[in-house]
């Protein structure tokens, strides 16, 4: 098969890319249709660990792609590759398994001037030493490659472009806009952020500065978050598809609380709980914060607010009840000494203190321990929090894998009667997520010689629990996206099922069935 591919470009950054992606993709999955997500370069500190994919990819740049890493069978365990987060989810959507060439390049930035680069779910020191414009030209067979070896297993490719296909200083070197489209002749989409003033404005100048051949794969426009009576803005779609001769083929109302993660992580301070709230999960928001998208899912539980702490003060209006999150991060101890620096350190250990909920993930957990310890270079010495009788050691190779485990039988039940671990009802509970790590940590020796011992969770010291069952440190990425861990936290509380990600990818699906219009959708995967 040769997929008809759908491609959605934005006139800016944050016009609605990325969930309008999502959308088509569960919906042209919904339609029996065998979907995949592409999109050729993302850049983003938020990242997913996928799984290999068969055949392995060939291409020119060394080292030739002949055998990719993926190890096989460890325990329970598969290596694996990183994709940008926003492709992991638009698999899911498409009911597809997500695997690393539908993000076949991926920049983490690591300083305003320089990012890591991750080519086929590898990290490539040769291309992150490369400069932007001379990276081009060595990606692009890989790029090409991965899109159409996706096109040639699926019946539909729904692909995202990258901020606007309408940058000419960048259009030489292009890898990701109308250079993708032109190759697999994909039917353009091009949506604009009308909230943000000037959307008429935005889409004409986008059409007038792309050359004509690129102009005729435009097949609609979207207006994404309009607020108001839609019959105000007449006559302006009609004038600009007489400039251009492209119809306006939806109008989509402002929606605030889709439930999908937003791409690049961005803070949504205006979110407020469904109903009455019950409970606030405060997530510290260090500078560097990694992989702050998979508490997205805690935003749909009804009761329950989803808070984004910088200060001890918000700390200190907490219950006991209530949890803290300390996240992962790009540079742990850079991000632990921030946190000290706004005295934050104080404030999660006096919640702990209180019996109150502290949950560490990946860097987090190292931050809990008494002490990380760094010979490589990696990340840096330091001391911890020491809520965990726990010392990481930073290791040279990095581990990237997808994981499945089980909670132990035995999570310690908490501080005593009246008083349960927030984290007892995942005892036994299996879990799927994902490592992304240079860290090992294992108990302190001094410590639990001494009778501090850490109550060891999860297997191969993926997670950990202090005595009084209030404190847990897990490496395992992606709990809150699991279903059944969900269920398990939060499922009485509720007296039924808890909102998941399925149920986000079939609202976001029902919204563009509703709001387009008829047959667009239709005629976007029509064979030419």
């Amino acid at each position: 098969m040769t997929a008809q591919c759908v491609m959605v470009l934005g006139t800016t950054s944050g016009a609605g890319k990325s969930w309008l992606t999502t959308a088509l993709c569960r919906h042209y999955a919904r339609q029996g249709l065998k979907v995949a997500p592409f999109k050729a370069q993302n850049m983003s500190n938020n990242a997913r660990v996928v799984g290999p994919h068969a055949p392995p990819l060939r291409g020119s740049l060394p080292p030739v792609w002949s055998d990719f890493p993926w190890g096989g069978p460890a325990g329970n365990c598969v290596s694996g590759g990183e994709i940008g987060s926003a492709q992991y989810f638009q698999a899911l959507a498409a009911n597809a398994i997500p695997d690393v060439r539908m993000n076949p390049l991926l920049l983490k930035p690591e300083r305003d001037t320089h990012s890591q680069v991750v080519l086929m779910g590898q990290v490539s020191a040769e291309l992150t030493d490369l400069p932007w414009r001379g990276r081009s030209l060595r990606v692009w067979p890989q790029i090409a490659a991965a899109l159409d070896a996706l096109r040639a297993e699926n019946d539909v490719v729904v692909i995202e472009g990258a901020g606007s296909p309408a940058e000419i200083n960048l259009s030489s070197s292009d890898i990701v806009n109308m250079r993708v489209a032109l190759h697999c002749n994909a039917a353009c989409l091009l949506v604009t952020d009308i909230d943000r003033g000037g959307a008429f404005a935005h889409l004409y100048g986008t059409w007038a500065l792309l050359p004509e051949n690129e102009r005729a794969l435009i097949k609609g426009y979207v207006l994404n978050k309009f607020r108001g009576d839609a019959s105000l803005l007449a006559p302006a779609p009609q004038m600009l598809q007489d400039l251009t001769g492209i119809p306006t083929v939806a109008t989509l109302p402002m929606w605030w609380h889709h439930g999908l993660p937003e791409e690049d992580g961005v803070f949504d301070d205006r979110s407020v709980a469904k109903g009455a709230v019950n409970m606030t999960v405060a997530v510290i928001a260090y500078p560097r914060i990694s992989n702050l998208d998979e508490f997205q899912p805690l935003k749909n539980i009804p009761g329950l607010r989803l808070q984004w702490v910088r200060s001890p003060s918000e700390l200190a209006a907490l219950q006991p009840t209530d949890w803290i999150i300390l996240p992962g991060s790009k540079h742990t101890t850079g991000d632990l000494a921030w946190l000290r620096t706004q005295g934050l350190d104080a404030a999660v250990a006096a919640h702990a203190g209180r019996g109150g909920a502290v949950l560490g993930v990946c860097g987090g957990l190292q931050m809990l321990g008494e002490a990380l310890i760094d010979t490589h270079g990696i990340d840096g010495n330091a001391p911890g929090l020491g809520l965990l009788p726990l010392v990481t050691v930073f290791a040279e190779d990095k581990t990237v894998r997808h994981t499945e485990t089980r909670f132990a039988a035995d999570l310690y039940s908490g501080l005593g009667a009246g008083t349960p671990s927030p984290w007892a009802a995942l005892a036994g509970v299996t879990v799927a997520g994902y490592e992304i790590h240079h860290g090992q940590t294992q108990q302190h020796v001094a410590m639990a010689a001494a009778g501090d011992v850490a109550l060891a969770v999860l297997p191969d010291g993926l997670g950990w629990q202090n005595a009084t069952g209030n404190v847990l440190g897990v490496y395992l990425h992606g709990l809150f996206e699991d279903a059944q861990v969900l269920q398990a936290l939060f499922g009485t509380k509720l007296n039924g099922p808890v909102p998941t990600l399925d149920t986000v990818f079939d609202g976001l699906a029902d919204y563009i069935e509703q709001h387009f219009a008829p047959q667009v959708l239709e005629r976007l995967i029509a064979p030419l």
